[in-house]
């Protein structure tokens, strides 16, 4: 274990790096929610997550918000982002009549998307980050995951014991809360859309119904594919932030003191 001083005055703190030599493999964002997302170098993640992460979602004409928990078929559409920061859906700005039509195909008459930039666009939390070594015990495509962070050079499951530690990507800092728990989201292959129950199944029987990490965002910064990855000490992070960055499927009494 290496430990050094960061920062100065109040702001000084002492971080011990307790993993070396891992680094980031690959960074994925979702542009519209629940669409299949796109691959990216280099990104800025802030409190808000990546950015251009989940900037539209699905929701029906009452209100109701969407998601391929309902539609799988929306899985089957692509989203990514134009050079003006711009959602697309299967190259179409999400705003136009041609993407909406997509989007109603693939789920019902009266869904629609939406720009919404509050904290209800993810689930649980900004940031899911899973490493190589828990993908190769679960052996599946890891896009059924839809993770944000891919990490390479963990050995196995290590991962789960990660619970209450701060997690160095690049520039930034992340704070693993908890394994995240999967839904039926997993059981649809990412090309085919063809359903195997058998995954979720297996990662119920297998690990507890949880697979990979839900992640606080507790210090912004520049990642990119490629730089270090490091597990340091325990995080704090105050309840307010905390709260703000809790997902429209999070309980809110979770966040930390």
């Amino acid at each position: 274990m290496t430990c050094v001083e960061t920062g100065r005055g109040k702001s000084q703190r002492r971080v011990c790096v307790l993993h070396l030599m891992a680094s980031v493999r690959e960074l994925w964002r979702y542009p519209v929610k629940s669409l299949r997302g796109e691959r990216v170098e280099e990104t800025l993640l802030t409190e808000a997550g990546l950015v251009g992460d989940r900037l539209v979602r699905p929701q029906s004409l009452a209100g109701r918000r969407i998601s391929a928990r309902q539609y799988a078929g929306l899985l089957g559409l692509t989203g990514t982002t134009a050079d003006d920061g711009t959602p697309l859906v299967n190259g179409h700005p999400w705003s136009s009549e041609e993407a909406q039509a997509l989007v109603r195909k693939a789920s019902a008459d009266d869904i629609h998307l939406i720009e919404d930039h509050s904290r209800i666009r993810f689930d649980v939390l900004p940031v899911s980050l899973v490493t190589d070594g828990a993908l190769a015990e679960l052996a599946v495509d890891h896009r059924r995951l839809r993770p944000n962070i891919v990490i390479e050079g963990i050995d196995g499951l290590v991962e789960r014991g990660w619970q209450g530690l701060e997690l160095r990507v690049g520039d930034a800092v992340v704070g693993m809360r908890q394994v995240r728990g999967r839904c039926v989201m997993t059981t649809f292959d990412p090309d085919t859309l063809e359903q195997d129950r058998g995954v979720l199944q297996r990662i119920i029987d297998e690990y507890d119904g949880r697979f990979a990490l839900d992640c606080y965002v507790i210090a912004p910064g520049r990642i990119a594919v490629g730089d270090p990855f490091e597990v340091l000490g325990p995080w704090t992070l105050d309840n307010e932030t905390a709260i703000r960055q809790l997902g429209g499927l999070a309980r809110p009494a979770s966040a930390p003191a």
